[in-house]
């Protein structure tokens, strides 16, 4: 989700759903952005760092490992759908033409060149649109969904994603299996707070984790940001952190499990 500080939507009478879902599950209270604005905190969740890049580029690429490299070493399967993106593996710099749409700085693998670049890799980088088809015949063991530029509350209420994701959360937990997890996270905030000593800060962020593997009803108040969330990925499977996931002064996310 998108651009809202953590008192935004936490006690709000315009996300109750959100908040149910918080009271339910797993809530990080003090959990924080590395920056601003939106492409360098999709590429700290995916890369472990934000690779230099402090603004929106749509023409900008990455070198080097990424969430996807560690996955595919480890035959985890995995799927990025993309709420609007018009077609499979969009290569443009397509950012939205009209108002509420697909853009490419919501979607970190399209930066890397060795997703990007490689077919294979590329074509599970998909619409949307394929998301139902695919929770009914089997969900891959990484599914990764970025709403589009309405629904995930950038350009609309937050009440508008809110409603969003009343209608797709309900559907996704049934079939997470036995220990799987749904984590709700929002890219950034509207304030420059920060709870770690690397990055310029991107807010204070609404951060759940969700599903069968969480705790029920479990407030988490030490601090994370968004490298504890992808060690917190990696540790779950045994993956090599990478860069600043493996940092000593990135907390690591501890009391979720069930």
């Amino acid at each position: 989700m998108e651009n809202k500080e953590y008192g935004s939507i936490i006690g709000s009478s315009q996300a109750p759903y959100l908040n149910e879902l918080a009271r339910r599950n797993v809530l990080l209270t003090k959990a924080y952005a590395v920056s601003h604005p939106s492409l360098p905190n999709y590429l700290a969740l995916t890369g472990g760092s934000t690779f230099g890049i402090g603004s929106d580029c749509t023409q900008c690429n990455v070198r080097g490992k990424n969430i996807v490299d560690e996955l595919v070493a480890h035959d985890i399967s995995w799927k990025a759908y993309m709420q609007s993106m018009p077609r499979p593996c969009d290569k443009s710099a397509y950012a939205g033409a009209f108002p509420n749409d697909y853009a490419k700085k919501h979607d970190p693998f399209m930066y890397y060149n060795d997703v990007r670049n490689r077919p294979k890799r590329c074509d599970k980088i998909v619409p949307f649109t394929q998301f139902s088809k695919d929770l009914k015949s089997g969900l891959p063991r990484f599914a990764w969904i970025t709403p589009n530029e309405c629904k995930d509350m950038h350009s609309c209420s937050v009440r508008t994603g809110d409603t969003w994701l009343k209608k797709q959360v309900p559907k996704i937990l049934p079939a997470l299996g036995a220990n799987g997890i749904l984590v709700v996270v929002f890219d950034e905030g509207s304030t420059d707070a920060a709870c770690c000593s690397l990055g310029t800060g991107g807010g204070h962020v609404v951060t759940i984790i969700a599903g069968p593997g969480a705790k029920a009803s479990t407030k988490i108040g030490a601090a994370a940001d968004h490298y504890s969330l992808l060690r917190l990925i990696e540790d779950a499977w045994g993956l090599k952190r990478l860069r600043h996931a493996a940092d000593s002064s990135t907390p690591t996310i501890e009391g979720w499990r069930a």
